[in-house]
């Protein structure tokens, strides 16, 4: 559990809030409980290594304000749009004997251990967190789900993971799908043809079709064609006669 040193704020101005920023102090609210509302501030250095983990918002703090030590948990955290920076922070008071609602971030171990994903399975995450209703003096860091033994078709469900006492998922009316172990993807590549089977289209495509053949048969008869009106329209060249005419009788 980390522990975190708060200052109380009276002025809760825009101006006053700017101000805090600029020391290097994150202005807060701590609600919930019997107790009244509590304007805070919280050191960026003390804070900063934990705020950006995905177990944050879930995480259970203690806040030493001025002496006094309370368990909380952050409940909401806004950002800068510009710098990213954290500019403001709801915490809630834990009440024992309480149950909250929280987002509970899920972890997957022993991936080595796993036959599915060493034949080249695909670990499909259906969920990253897990909605839970729990007591407010056990809440899980984690949700941890074990992938050893895991083949491919296995579908990890919420009823496979062991939770504590009391710790029950939001979602009651079904068991559903946390991960799946998937078959690998492969794309298979067209295949080449054979240099045989290549040759041999080539030479298929050098010959040609019948209408082809017929056309180049026809181009030849109408040559021919052709070459027998020519010569049937020539006319015999015109004899010289040697041979002289007879007399005419008188």
């Amino acid at each position: 559990m980390s522990n975190l040193k708060a200052i109380k704020r009276e002025n809760t101005s825009s101006g006053s809030n700017n101000k805090l920023r600029s020391e290097g102090l994150i202005p807060a609210i701590l609600y919930g409980g019997k107790d009244s509302n509590q304007n805070i501030s919280i050191q960026m250095k003390e804070i900063k290594n934990i705020i950006n983990s995905d177990t944050f918002l879930s995480k259970v703090l203690e806040l030493d304000i001025d002496g006094k030590k309370e368990k909380v948990i952050p409940r909401d955290v806004a950002f800068n749009v510009v710098s990213e920076e954290p500019i403001h922070i709801d915490f809630m008071r834990i009440v024992a004997g309480k149950k909250i609602i929280l987002e509970i971030p899920v972890k997957f171990i022993n991936h080595p251990d796993s036959p599915g994903l060493k034949r080249g399975g695909v670990l499909n995450i259906v969920r990253r967190k897990v909605e839970l209703k729990c007591p407010a003096e056990k809440i899980p860091d984690e949700i941890v789900v074990d992938l050893a033994g895991t083949d491919i078709g296995t579908s990890i469900k919420i009823s496979s993971v062991k939770l504590e006492q009391n710790v029950v998922p939001t979602i009651s009316d079904r068991d559903f799908v946390i991960a799946t172990v998937a078959s690998p993807t492969v794309i298979k590549e067209p295949e080449k043809p054979v240099e045989g089977e290549a040759s041999a289209e080539g030479a298929e495509g050098d010959t040609p079709t019948e209408g082809a053949e017929a056309a180049a048969k026809d181009g030849d008869g109408t040559k021919k064609d052709d070459k027998s009106k020519e010569s049937g329209n020539k006319k015999p060249d015109d004899k010289k006669s040697t041979e002289k005419k007879p007399a005419e009788k008188k």
